[in-house]
C-alpha cells in the first residue's frame, strides 16, 4: 500500500511558475512509476508527466518543454515543476504511482488555477 498527498497548488498568473509536490508513504520501495495527471472541469483526466523506474520520462504534448517531473533521492517525493503557465493549465493535479504489482495509487489532488 502507498499513500500519496499532493501539495503546492494555488493561484498563479499567466506566464508564472509553480512547483507541486507529492509525498509518498507506505511501501515506497515497490513504486515503479511516478506520474502526474490533471483534470480540468468538464474534461477527462490526462497524463501530464511520468517518470519510470529506469529513468525514462514522458510528457503530455501540451506541457512538453514547460513542465518537468523529478523525484528526490529517497524516492518518497515526486515533484512537478511548471513554467510559463497558461489558462489551459487550470486543473486539479493528481499524483499517481504504480507499484511492481501494477497496482495504481492516487492522491486526492491539488488545484492549480491560472488567472489574471
Amino acid at each position: 500500500q502507498v499513500q500519496l498527498v499532493e501539495s503546492g497548488g494555488g493561484l498563479v498568473q499567466p506566464g508564472g511558475s509553480l512547483k507541486l509536490s507529492c509525498a509518498a508513504s507506505g511501501d515506497i520501495f515497490s513504486i515503479a512509476v511516478r506520474a502526474w495527471y490533471r483534470q480540468a472541469p468538464g474534461k477527462e483526466r490526462e497524463l501530464v508527466a511520468a517518470l519510470y523506474a529506469g529513468g525514462q520520462l514522458k510528457y503530455g504534448d501540451s506541457v512538453q518543454g514547460r513542465f518537468s517531473i523529478s523525484r528526490n533521492k529517497a524516492g518518497n517525493t515526486v515533484y512537478l515543476e511548471m513554467k510559463n503557465l497558461n489558462f489551459e493549465d487550470t486543473a486539479t493535479y493528481y499524483c499517481k504511482v504504480v507499484d511492481t504489482r501494477r497496482q495504481d495509487y492516487w492522491g486526492k489532488g491539488t488545484l492549480v488555477t491560472v488567472s489574471s
